[in-house]
């Protein structure tokens, strides 16, 4: 018994430490004594420090990884919402050119006779002078705004998503309106190249250009008259340009009348075939006769404004089968 005591005595005697601190060579030293049981709980604090810290680093690196990861899933997420964007942008773009597609391929259709002009077109063509309404009353309410020559119409409202919708939905909606519409076109396109083969010679008469570039100052329909401030139909387009511009032809024909109307001035009446005939009104000079064959892009006269004109413009009529149209309809470029 004596002898395990000394030796657990002799144990805890080896495990103590003395800790001498020097001050200087004039003060005495400071000494701090630890027994053995205490040396003990000083190094298990230790290795838990140690061992907390090594806990703590790797925690430390696991959350930076983490971070780190974090920050380049936000770049990529950012490059690939821009990138949606523009994709989006482009897809828009798309859109109003497939629009525009869709309206020559209207025209062309009409052109080439595969779709007659709907009856609201055909009712809107209207006489060659103009007539009071509503009682001789003034217009009001209409909205009478001049467009520059070959300004297209705004596209129709549904075909834009709806705002609010989250940005991959809206472009999920252009692809499918892009893909069918396409598919139309494409249907649309092919049965226009079959009818052009049979009709070449329909479409040399068929007007389809300007007769002259300028400025569209009164429109085809109802319109105030410039001369009495009144209700009245328009039965074509005044197309605004400098005295003496040059008018061609918009296509084939012969010209079946020139000369002088007291309303019209100077003008000339061609007749390209198939029921389709053109008139140039307010014309300042006549450079083609009675009788004569032109063709698409001939010169026949030149802007004036003779007759009945508030300015130098020309007044420029389709008629199909004698009914006027709106020669819109016959313009492509």
């Amino acid at each position: 018994m004596n002898r395990d005591m000394d030796t657990t005595g002799k144990n805890q005697a080896a495990d103590a430490c003395t800790i001498v601190i020097f001050r200087g060579a004039k003060s005495a030293p400071l000494r701090f004594s630890f027994s053995g049981p205490t040396m003990k709980r000083i190094k298990i604090l230790g290795l838990g420090l140690l061992l907390a810290q090594g806990l703590f680093l790797t925690h430390y690196v696991i959350q930076s990884s983490q971070v780190w990861e974090l920050e380049i899933l936000r770049e990529e997420t950012a490059t690939l919402r821009g990138q949606t964007t523009s994709f989006s942008t482009s897809l828009e773009d798309l859109k109003r050119r497939m629009l525009t597609m869709k309206e020559v391929n209207q025209r062309l259709r009409i052109m080439l006779g595969i779709q007659d002009q709907r009856p609201a077109d055909m009712m809107s063509g209207k006489g060659g002078s103009e007539r009071p309404m509503d009682g001789g009353q003034p217009l009001e309410g209409v909205d009478l705004t001049n467009q520059p020559v070959g300004m297209p119409d705004p596209p129709p409202a549904d075909v834009t998503p709806k705002e609010g919708k989250p940005l991959i939905e809206k472009v999920q909606q252009d692809i499918a309106w892009l893909q069918h519409h396409s598919t139309e076109e494409e249907r649309i396109l092919e049965e226009l190249i079959e009818a052009a083969k049979d009709k070449s010679a329909r479409w040399a008469a068929t007007p389809s250009i300007w007769p002259v570039r300028g400025w569209v100052t009164s429109g085809f329909g109802a319109r105030i008259s410039p001369f009495t401030n009144q209700l009245a139909m328009h039965d074509g387009l005044d197309i605004g340009a400098a005295p003496n511009t040059p008018i061609q032809a918009p296509a084939n024909g012969h010209v079946i009348s020139a000369g002088f109307d007291a309303k019209m001035g100077n003008m000339v009446l061609i007749d390209h075939g198939y029921g389709i005939q053109t008139e140039y009104g307010h014309l300042a000079k006549l450079l083609v006769r009675q009788g004569q064959k032109v063709k698409r892009g001939d010169i026949v006269a030149l802007v004036g404004s003779t007759g009945l004109s508030t300015g130098p413009h020309l007044h420029y009529m389709v008629k199909v089968k004698g009914q006027t149209v709106n020669p819109h309809n016959y313009i492509l470029d």
